[in-house]
Formats: structure tokens, C-alpha cells, sequence
């Protein structure tokens, strides 16, 4: 199954998205309590009901999934699916346009495709490992880092230095989306070190933002390797520059 197969289940997925998930933007009904992840996280009627949508597509193909709200489902296939069904559920839920759904392919072990679709303005990532990332069918880049940076930072304390060494810091609450708004250049960097993002958060973000040129490290400044686990809690530095990976691991330390 190549890249070209799964961006038609992408579509697909993106159809039944907007129709089925998209009435419930900003309902009080969307935020209702239905039951916890496997990581304790609480999980609500929107999470729920993007995801079965998905699971509804991926269960017919047999493959393993990796999700947020029901954990790893092993078919002993080859292929692996690591799925954010609605990455920003917050955002969503209170109206906050600011939210997408985001999927990783893996064969084995290597990556072979992913996606990341913002819905209110109809954005379609891609991560084609080997042949780049793309926004609505165009080659993207990071940008050119040109010493005044604009970066999504998460911490509880660790680097507050950073906020004096760099332009604009930004939360935006979905960091999927915005591995995505890096690979495209609307941001320099997306740092979370709260020890908080699970693979299923930034998997399908990591591949397209390193074909888009983004280095992507651990907090310590090592390659950032994604497991496939629905429990596990990492932290991340996803960069446009080896001169902002060095001012940020600094201010870390």
C-alpha cells in the first residue's frame, strides 16, 4: 500500500470528518464527559465520535492502530496507523478554530506517509517520506530562520529563559497543527517540554515537518524516535534551524 493509497483513505476520512464532526464545532454537547483513554486522560463525545469514524475505515484494512481514546489495536499487520482523531479537542469544543485530525503510516518500523487536515480553512498537509511535505497538493519548506523567531512553547517552569531569547512565544493548543504551521513557515520552532505529548499527538506532525527541512529532537537535543504507543509521554523540539535548535536547547539546560 503506497502513499497514493492512503491519501484517498485520507479524503475519505476528511469527508466523513466534515460531516460528521464538524455540526458539534463549539456545542456544549461536543465537551460531554464519555469515559478515559488509556493514559487517563478524559475523554469526551467528540473524541469519541472522531474516532470512531476512523477506527470505522482503518478496522476494514486490518492494519494496527495506535489512538489516543481506545489504545493500541495489534492486527499482526505489517503496517502500523498512529491517529489523532481531533488534535485540539479544547479548541474545539469551545470554538476555538484551531483544531485538525492527523494519521501516520508506518510499514514496519519506517514511515511511509501522513496527514494533518485543519478543517475551518480546508488545509491538507502531507508527509511523503522521501518527497517532501505539501499543503494542498504544493511543495512546502520552513522558512529561513532569520535570528528573530516565532515559536509554540509549553512548559511548567523548565526554560523560561527562552521567552527573552526569541520574538513571540505562542500556545496554541493543538501541536499537531502546529508541527504543521512549522513545516509550512508559520512558525520557527514548536517546543513542548512538560513531559506531557503522547506519540499519537505529533506522530503525523514529525514526518511531515522533518520532509518540510524541521530538525526534531528530545529536550536533551537527541533525534526524536516515534514509538508506537498510546501511553507513553515525551517532549519535543521541532526547529527550522541547527542556530534556533542551539539557542533553545541552551536556554533549556
Amino acid at each position: 500500500m503506497e502513499a497514493k493509497w492512503w491519501r484517498k483513505v485520507a479524503f475519505d476520512i476528511v469527508s466523513a470528518f466534515e460531516e460528521t464532526v464538524m455540526p458539534l464545532f463549539g456545542s456544549p454537547e461536543a465537551g460531554k464527559l464519555v469515559g478515559r483513554g488509556p493514559s487517563g486522560d478524559e475523554t469526551k463525545l467528540v473524541d469519541r465520535v472522531a474516532e470512531d469514524i476512523i477506527l470505522g475505515y482503518l478496522g476494514e484494512l486490518g492494519v494496527n492502530v495506535v489512538t489516543e481514546e481506545t489504545g493500541v489495536l495489534n492486527e499482526g499487520s505489517d503496517y502500523t496507523v498512529i491517529v489523532d482523531p481531533l488534535d485540539g479537542s479544547y479548541n474545539f469544543i469551545s470554538g476555538i478554530p484551531f483544531f485538525a485530525v492527523s494519521m501516520a503510516v508506518f510499514e514496519k518500523e519506517g514511515p511511509i506517509y501522513a496527514f494533518i487536515y485543519e478543517p475551518i480553512v480546508e488545509r491538507f498537509y502531507e508527509g511523503i517520506p522521501g518527497r517532501g511535505a505539501y499543503l494542498n497538493g504544493r511543495r512546502i519548506r520552513v522558512r529561513k530562520f532569520d535570528g528573530k523567531a516565532s515559536i509554540s512553547f509549553y512548559t511548567r517552569e523548565r526554560g523560561g529563559e527562552l521567552i527573552r531569547r526569541v520574538k513571540r512565544t505562542r500556545t496554541l493548543g493543538a501541536i499537531a497543527l502546529e508541527l504543521a504551521y512549522l513545516a509550512s513557515g508559520r512558525l520557527d520552532a514548536v517546543v513542548d517540554v512538560r513531559r506531557y505529548v503522547r506519540p499519537t499527538d505529533v506522530a503525523a506532525g514529525i514526518i511531515i515537518a522533518r520532509e518540510a527541512g524541521a530538525l526534531v529532537r528530545d529536550a536533551e537535543g537527541r533525534e526524536l524516535k516515534i514509538s508506537f504507543s498510546a501511553t507513553d509521554r515525551i517532549d519535543i523540539v521541532a526547529v527550522n534551524s541547527e542556530e534556533l535548535l542551539k539557542i533553545i536547547l541552551e536556554a533549556l539546560r
